[in-house]
């Protein structure tokens, strides 16, 4: 890659034409059609319109140092169809490539959507990502919708990190330092107290520069409360994104703000996984797919822009809005290894968006540019306070393990970490475990072979054990009859995840067949689930290990919260670390395990 990867990227233009209006994609070499002399879109207005830059990016999760392995990369398509892996993120070098961005542009607003903090590395994590709102601070972000990760420790947590103040158990983290809260506003419309009615946080916030005004509207998704534990959302309400962005569409424009973007915390799935692919290709919006598109579809045409999340993935589409009027919509992928710069040409005397001319681009945070000196002042500084507990070694590799890494259902990493809570908790006075079942999402990284400190190649240090698994749930040990374990693995693939399956990692002895070719709970061939070779028993008992989220219910797992007779043991971070510790050592290594568990027809 050169030094320059953002050229020859995929850009999105909407241009209006004679014969109505038609999505273009890539980057405008000629003159185009419907452009007045200038090289402007026709309906621009010399003088009476002014460009904004809107920066945006989301699911940073706490990622202040560069993402190890796969986690930070990104893919680039070239011309020829070939692809390149390129190293990015780090935010040394987000606020670097965001400095440079702002230069010449007298209207630059920072924007993001959700999930800045929660299942964060350690040196974040371990401070109840305190550092990270720091970082936020420091690189001027303006605002920010909530994501679900944003209330991991509950609502009056997301409370002190947005107006400040010491932790109320863990105090302060630096000594004699208290600490301040966000700068930006962070934005929750759609969640409200359940007592009240009233939104948690402020719903919306307007922007506004030398009498140009853009109001921000910022939900995260509906289904926050089955992706988070139960303590974490308890007294909340989680509204529908459509509606409550619509609510608020109408309160901005009598407010008399027309410019509207729409901070959401849901996203969508493009048909690549290269950040510069055309998913306008073959019409407006067609090479994505998922919740978002059909939001999108439905959101009041006042809205001028969507900036989304929570799928870490990268796109820039057009999605027609429902008068049929091309609006953009992007993603920044995660952990700041993308950011969006999107310019929306605003018309002073109408105080609206002239949407004809809203371009986009999905922008790398290569790792070829100076590192900003205030971040690594702030990384350095946090770093002293972690290394202590962060560089303690826990185990040892052979090599790579994949987590988030692996596109396979089944991962190598989920593989790992089933097996340590089935070894932790197999024991009769552990309770008794004889299955361990791992939600997929909570694996947050991979395991590198290569040392990310002066650890050494190979070795696993308690800070990337708590990357790999920052949440510290509980494991719980429950009663399941074999029917509602079979329901269970079926849910995976039908309800609320049929859509978009979530295949939970099992451990050692457990196996079955999963179908992919058929549709619903059908997927999961049920008479092929067996344990150690014996078909699972729908009558009979089985003791299965989970974490607590699992346990209640998380993730569109109804069965797994009929379970009986729970025991509460360790966490799981320790319970994996323990598992470490007993079975690798500088000589005997663990290798990746074959992922050999599920077999899957496609």
């Amino acid at each position: 890659m050169s030094a320059t990867p953002h050229k020859n990227r995929a850009t999105r233009r909407i241009l209006a034409t004679a014969a109505g209006l038609a999505t273009v994609g890539a980057m405008v070499a000629a003159l185009p059609a419907g452009a007045d002399d200038r090289g402007k879109p026709a309906g621009h207005h010399p003088g009476r319109t002014v460009d904004v830059q809107l920066l945006s990016f989301n699911d940073l999760h706490g990622n202040l140092e560069p993402p190890a392995g796969s986690s930070g990369q990104v893919t680039h398509t070239h011309a020829d169809g070939t692809t390149e892996k390129i190293d990015a993120g780090g935010v040394e070098y987000l606020a670097t490539h965001l400095r440079t961005a702002r230069e010449g542009n007298t209207y630059s607003v920072t924007a993001a959507a959700g999930d800045m903090i929660g299942a964060s590395p350690l040196m974040s994590g371990l401070f109840h990502d305190e550092p990270t709102i720091e970082a936020l601070n420091k690189l001027k972000l303006d605002v920010s919708s909530v994501g679900n990760h944003e209330f991991d420790e509950g609502a009056r947590e997301l409370a002190r990190i947005q107006n400040g103040g010491c932790h109320p158990t863990g105090g302060c983290s630096e000594e004699g330092k208290t600490f301040p809260g966000a700068d930006f506003p962070y934005l929750a419309a759609n969640v409200t107290n359940e007592k009240t009615g009233r939104p948690i946080l402020d719903p919306y916030f307007v922007w506004e520069k030398k009498g140009v005004k853009i109001g921000f509207i910022g939900v995260t998704l509906e289904g926050t409360p089955n992706i988070v534990t139960a303590e974490g959302v308890k007294g909340l309400k989680f509204g529908d994104e459509v509606e409550t962005i619509n609510k608020y569409t109408k309160v901005l424009e009598r407010k008399g703000v027309k410019s509207i973007v729409a901070l959401i915390h849901e996203g969508g799935a493009p048909a690549s996984s290269s950040y510069n692919y055309d998913c306008d290709s073959p019409g407006a919006g067609d090479g994505v797919s998922g919740p978002v598109v059909e939001i999108a579809k439905k959101l009041n045409p006042q809205v001028d822009a969507l900036v989304t999340g929570h799928t870490h993935q990268a796109y820039v589409c057009t999605i027609p809005d429902p008068s049929g009027k091309p609006r953009m919509v992007t993603s920044a992928s995660s952990y700041g290894k993308l950011y969006t710069d999107t310019t929306l040409t605003y018309d002073r005397r109408t105080k609206d968006i002239v949407r004809t001319a809203v371009e986009s681009a999905n922008r790398v945070v290569s790792r070829d540019v100076p590192k900003a000196a205030d971040m690594t002042s702030l990384i350095q500084r946090w770093n002293a306070l972690a290394a202590p507990i962060a560089n303690k070694p826990q185990g040892y590799i052979s090599a790579d393990i994949n987590g988030r890494g692996s596109s396979e259902y089944e991962k190598p990493l989920g593989d790992l970490i089933t097996d340590a809570q089935l070894a932790g908790l197999a024991p009769a006075d552990k309770g008794g475990a004889q299955i361990a079942l791992m939600n997929p999402g909570g694996i947050r990284s991979d395991l590198v072979y290569k040392a990310s400190g002066a650890e050494g190649d190979g070795v696993v240090t308690y800070g990337e054990a708590f990357t790999v698994q920052p949440f510290t749930n509980m494991m719980n040990v429950v009663d399941l009859t074999g029917a509602q374990l079979i329901t269970a693995l079926q849910q995976q693939v039908s309800g609320s995840n049929e859509a978009s399956p979530k295949i939970l990692q099992v451990s050692k002895g457990l196996t079955y067949t999963l179908d992919m070719t058929k549709t619903g709970a059908a997927r999961v061939v049920a008479d092929s689930v067996r344990l150690n070779g014996e078909p699972i028993d729908p009558a009979k008992s089985y003791r299965v290990a989970m974490n607590e989220f699992l346990a209640g219910g998380g993730d569109g797992f109804p069965a797994l919260a009929q379970g009986r007779n729970k025991l509460v043991g360790a966490s799981d971070l320790d319970v994996f670390n323990a598992y470490l510790a007993a079975n690798s050592s500088a000589g005997a290594p663990l290798a990746p395990p074959k992922a050999d568990r599920i077999t899957v027809i496609k």
